[in-house]
């Protein structure tokens, strides 16, 4: 008798920073989402595939819970409350600390009863005898299913989670074709790899105000002609993203144009332009054209 194949709806959540990308991209074994040491890069719920033999996981990367300063913001925590209300399973990213912070004592108060897994990222950062606190400490606030230390960066604990993720599923269909890893269109895939290397570049609240936005993209055979609009909120800002003599924009298009290669597996042609649009973070039009209104 063949065991029974399940599947079902994963969702990440936690603060900013905790690794929840990193651990999103170790889960499905490719880069999916976007990466930087910067609070709040995730904006959209990144949806991503781990398809195996008897088993298929559908992930939720949200969001860093934080506390929302503009409408942006505010579609941002939307977004993490509809995944924590949407899935079968949650995954409770935090770092191998005590006492939890507000932003992750309110997402406590909002997993209910959904199942949850307790991920102690970054436990390789800790000597492992600290660990048994911390663990004890999250436990005491919250009924987890499970707890799982690992490390996403080193992927030391992954197969222990994925195990631990398979146990707590639900016999169920293949929602996806076993070959697609995730529902983002190219087009966004270029312009997430555009914002991330401007957040990795870029300094203080610069990056936060920006957004890009795909203008044309272009097959030619096996070249792609691909011209970007990235904009931000101040004419001060935008001398800063271009940089002195173009330099820092020049270093952008490099780093970007060398990422979106491999992931099209073909050249690129990557033309970038700075343009402001004052508070766009703050208006439901703009956040609309550009891919952020409807979480």
């Amino acid at each position: 008798m063949t065991n029974e194949f399940k599947s079902g709806y994963i969702g990440i959540v936690g603060r900013p920073n905790v690794g929840k990308s990193t651990l999103l991209n170790a889960l499905v074994g490719q880069k999916i989402a976007i990466i930087s040491p910067k609070p709040q890069t995730t904006r959209n719920r990144i949806l991503a595939i781990a398809s195996e033999p008897d088993c298929q996981m559908v992930f939720l990367d949200t969001p860093g819970f934080h506390k929302p300063k503009n409408k942006l913001g505010q579609n941002m925590i939307k977004a993490v409350d509809e995944t924590i209300s949407d899935v079968d399973l949650l995954l409770m990213v935090i770092e191998p600390t005590e006492e939890p912070n507000r932003a992750e004592q309110v997402i406590l108060e909002k997993l209910g009863r959904i199942p949850t897994v307790l991920v102690v990222n970054k436990a390789d950062s800790v000597r492992k005898d600290t660990l048994l606190p911390v663990i004890a400490a999250w436990s005491s606030l919250h009924e987890f299913v499970d707890v799982v230390p690992l490390s996403a960066r080193t992927g030391d604990g992954l197969d222990t989670l994925k195990s631990v993720i398979k146990e707590h599923l639900s016999a169920g269909p293949q929602y996806y074709p076993e070959d697609m890893v995730t529902d983002q269109q190219e087009k966004q895939m270029v312009a997430e790899i555009i914002r991330e290397k401007l957040l990795n570049l870029l300094d203080q609240e610069v990056p936060h105000g920006i957004a890009i936005e795909i203008v044309k993209m272009k097959q030619k055979g096996d070249k792609y002609d691909i011209s970007a609009n990235i904009f931000c909120e101040k004419n001060s800002h935008k001398g800063i993203i271009i940089g002195a003599g173009g330099r820092t924009l020049k270093e952008v298009g490099t780093m970007a144009r060398v990422e979106c290669e491999q992931m099209l597996d073909a050249k690129v042609f990557l033309e970038l332009w700075v343009k402001v649009k004052a508070d766009w973070r703050n208006s439901n039009n703009l956040m609309r054209e550009f891919g952020l209104s409807d979480l």
